[in-house]
C-alpha cells in the first residue's frame, strides 16, 4: 500500500517561471551554475546553489551556504517569486524532449513508506551526500525540488491525468538550460484527487527513477523530526516529501 496526499505547493507565477526555473542541483557544478544565473535574481540556482552568491572558490558545503539558501528561499517567498497555493492540491508535470514525452503525478509520497520498503530503491547512497541534502531540507524546512519514482501501469490514473492534459496548461515553456519542454497541470477536482490517492493506495510499491539521495534526506529528516515531536500523530507535513509519479512505461532517459 503506497500511502501519498496531495499539498500545498509552493511555485512562480506564470509570467516568472522561465526565469525562475533551473536544472537539478546535482546536474552542475558551482561554476556552472553560476555562469546560468548571472544577471537573473530570480533564477532557483540562488536556492538549491547557493555558493554562487559567495566568492568563487567558496565551499559549497559550508554552513553559511545553506543559510543564505534559506534567506533566498525566504525572499522569494516575500518578494511574490514563489506563491505557496491555499490549499492542498496534486499535481501533473510533464517532460518533453526529441518528441518523447512522460506526465508524472507530482504528490506527497509517505516517509515510512520509504522506510519500509513500500518505496524501493536499486542504487546504494553515499552518507556525505545525505547529509548534505538533509542540512538543505533542514534549513529551509521544505523540499525545493522532487524526486522522480515509477508506478506500475494504471488506467484510473492515466484518464485522471488525460482529463487535465487536454486543457490549457498552468506553465508551458521550453528552457533554455536543457531545451526540454516544461508543462504543468493543477488536480483541483476533489473526487479526482480521491482518485488519485484511493489508486496509489492498492500499490504494492513505488520505486525511485532518479533522486536517491534526495529521498533518503527527505525520508531522514521527515523520521528526525518525527522522534524529536513527542506529540507526533503522523499527518504532520515532515511525513511527506515530494515526488513526480510517471507510469512506468512512459519512462525514458532524457539527457
Amino acid at each position: 500500500m503506497a500511502i501519498i496526499k496531495p499539498f500545498k505547493g509552493i511555485r512562480p507565477p506564470q509570467n516568472l517561471v522561465e526565469q525562475i526555473a533551473s536544472r537539478p542541483y546535482d546536474v552542475l557544478n558551482s561554476e556552472e551554475a553560476r555562469k546560468e544565473a548571472a544577471g537573473n535574481e530570480k533564477s532557483l540556482y540562488h536556492i538549491i546553489k547557493p555558493e554562487i552568491d559567495f566568492p568563487v572558490g567558496t565551499d559549497e558545503h559550508d554552513e553559511r551556504v545553506y543559510v543564505k539558501s534559506a534567506e533566498n528561499f525566504q525572499e522569494f517567498q516575500d518578494k511574490g517569486w514563489l506563491v505557496q497555493d491555499s490549499r492542498e492540491l496534486y499535481y501533473i508535470y510533464a517532460q518533453t524532449m526529441n518528441g518523447k514525452t512522460q506526465y508524472g503525478l507530482v504528490v506527497g509520497a509517505y516517509v515510512p513508506d520509504y522506510m519500509n520498503g513500500v518505496i524501493k530503491e536499486h542504487e546504494l547512497t553515499r552518507r556525505d551526500k545525505e547529509e548534505d541534502r538533509m542540512k538543505h531540507v533542514r534549513i529551509n524546512n521544505a523540499n525545493i525540488e522532487p524526486v522522480f519514482f515509477a508506478y506500475p501501469d494504471n488506467v484510473a490514473l492515466d484518464a485522471v491525468v488525460r482529463k487535465y492534459t487536454v486543457n490549457k496548461p498552468i506553465y508551458d515553456f521550453v528552457a533554455s538550460g536543457d531545451g526540454f519542454r516544461h508543462t504543468f497541470w493543477i488536480v483541483d477536482n476533489d473526487e479526482d484527487m480521491a482518485t488519485v490517492t484511493k489508486e496509489f493506495a492498492m500499490m504494492s510499491a513505488l520505486y525511485v527513477a532518479d533522486g536517491h539521495h534526495r529521498s533518503a534526506a527527505a525520508a531522514l529528516v521527515g523520521a528526525e523530526k518525527a522522534k524529536q515531536n513527542p506529540n507526533h500523530r503522523g499527518d504532520e507535513e515532515y511525513n511527506y516529501f515530494m515526488a513526480v509519479c510517471f507510469p512506468a512505461s512512459q519512462l525514458t532517459i532524457i539527457d
